[in-house]
């Protein structure tokens, strides 16, 4: 059964069965403008992440007179990483800051969000944004579904959470 909100694009499979903007438009409202207030939410918190391993790497430096510091390069993205993964990795498939601006990261085609695509997703987001920010918020801007060049490659989709899970409950879509 194809879901009321969708609409069958034949010979695509990676849009077979997805939201279209043009039914649907609940479930794109203002989406950029929450990535962005979800992407301050989330430096605010992963400053605070590093911070904290800086602090332990000092003390644990200071231990073992310096030999500790070395590993701090390796340490603070990792933590950062594990972040994602315990967020993006959770049943709530969103961030503290998505959470926040009650938008969920789904899966585009037809797969449940693996860990590769959790840390992968955002691996590419920090890479997009440092080596073009405006070509990649541009890049949202055109597509249909508001989708950054990282959502592409990785095969995820933003959409609000409170609208979709209306349309769970009502048992239209098949659960990611």
């Amino acid at each position: 059964m194809v879901p009321i909100f969708c609409r069958m694009n034949q010979g695509n499979p990676m849009s077979d069965h997805l939201p279209d903007p043009s039914v649907a438009p609940e479930l794109f409202e203002g989406v950029l403008a929450r990535r962005a207030v979800a992407w301050l939410i989330d430096c605010v918190i992963i400053g605070g992440i590093t911070i904290a391993a800086l602090l332990v790497g000092l003390v644990i430096g200071v231990v073992t007179l310096g030999l500790g510091l070395l590993a701090l390069p390796i340490i603070i993205p990792i933590a950062i990483l594990g972040y994602y993964a315990a967020t993006l990795g959770s049943p709530m498939r969103a961030t503290v800051g998505m959470q926040a601006m009650d938008i969920v990261l789904t899966p585009v085609r037809g797969t449940p969000l693996n860990g590769w695509s959790i840390l992968v997703h955002p691996l590419l987001f920090w890479l997009t944004i440092w080596i073009s920010w405006p070509f990649t918020i541009l890049f949202a801007l055109f597509t249909p579904r508001q989708q950054m060049i990282h959502d592409l490659v990785v095969g995820t989709l933003m959409l609000r959470r409170s609208p979709m899970q209306r349309f769970w409950r009502a048992g239209g879509a098949r659960s990611a």
